[in-house]
């Protein structure tokens, strides 16, 4: 975690995007780490998280991170739900073969009753980041 606080703070102070980073990790190995890069690949779907899923996926050669976790500097945003038309529902997807109205419901709980485990740690330390990027001359509104 520790890592991941001090690549959103050197993300902020090398102007690479915003105070975001995060790293994967399977079988206890750091397999991939990204920070957001929103501003220098002028892509606004290179959050960080994203940019280390693409990495974790080349490096094992799979789509699916089977057995991995992922730590992010902040609680991930809802992009890819909120800036997204689309043509089929949910419960479209689900007749497919593609169900994640289960990941839906969780997403309305609160935090400590999701079944899908999310936990925040080091939060005064990844304030850090935030504080350098509120005082950053290179800082850009999203």
């Amino acid at each position: 975690m520790r890592r991941v606080i001090r690549l959103a703070s050197e993300n902020v102070t090398t102007a690479g995007g915003g105070p975001f980073a995060a790293l994967i990790v399977k079988d206890g190995r750091v397999i991939a780490e990204a920070v957001n890069t929103v501003f220098t690949a002028n892509d606004p779907t290179a959050h960080a998280e994203v940019n280390a899923i693409r990495t974790a996926c080349a490096a094992i050669g799979d789509f699916a991170l089977r057995g991995c976790e992922i730590y992010t500097s902040s609680e991930p945003c809802p992009m890819c739900l909120a800036a997204i038309y689309f043509g089929n529902t949910c419960e479209d997807a689900a007749h497919a073969g593609f169900d994640d109205a289960y990941i839906f419901r969780q997403l309305t709980l609160d935090r400590d009753k999701r079944a899908i485990p999310s936990e925040q740690l080091l939060s005064d330390e990844a304030l850090e980041s935030f504080r350098l990027w509120e005082a950053s001359p290179n800082k850009r509104e999203y």
